[in-house]
């Protein structure tokens, strides 16, 4: 599997080494970051389009749009659209608040390996010192990189969201008729 991923990024072996174990957990959780981010924009361009349309023939195929038990069915049809469209959205809030931090920790870790080396060696060696550094600079980089384009699209995928979510009450009409119970 490594000889693969060697393969198609030979790059990552690279970075991994300069950043550290940190910048490993930075990288995947921004691989399921933005796979659920995929997977919101799937479903808000192509499988909300069709749940609607087969929510709007069931509210249709339904003779009475008036009574207590069409407004129960439509609050469920509006719901279960509504709780579509949100789904993932804290999970990914989650994930981009976790990586500033996981670049912050492996600011720490980096550091205590300059510390390390300082000690070791017993002067202020930049060589030594270099492993230490770069660990620190790259893991705080990639962190607070993947954190703000997450944001980004994020936000604007739940706004998108949203707005579509405050619409959902006008696809779903109730006719004019006498109310039945």
């Amino acid at each position: 599997m490594s000889a693969l991923i060697d393969r198609l990024f030979p790059w990552l072996g690279d970075l991994l080494e300069l950043g550290g174990p940190i910048l490993g957990l930075i990288l995947i959780i921004a691989f399921i970051m933005w796979w659920l981010l995929f997977e919101r924009l799937n479903y808000l361009l192509r499988e909300y389009p069709r749940e609607l349309t087969e929510a709007k023939a069931s509210w249709e195929a339904r003779g009475d749009h008036r009574s207590w038990y069409a407004e129960q069915f439509r609050t469920e049809l509006a719901g279960r659209l509504a709780s579509h469209l949100t789904k993932h959205f804290s999970l990914i809030g989650t994930l981009i608040k976790i990586c500033p931090l996981l670049g912050l920790l492996g600011t720490v870790v980096g550091m205590l390996e300059v510390f390390d080396a300082l000690a070791a060696t017993g002067s202020n060696n930049p060589r030594s010192m270099a492993a230490g550094v770069s660990k620190a600079t790259v893991s705080t980089l990639a962190g607070m990189v993947v954190a703000i384009v997450g944001l980004l699209a994020a936000t604007l995928s739940e706004r998108r969201a949203m707005a579509i979510r405050e619409s959902l009450p006008a696809h779903f009409p109730q006719t004019e008729g006498p109310r039945r119970a």
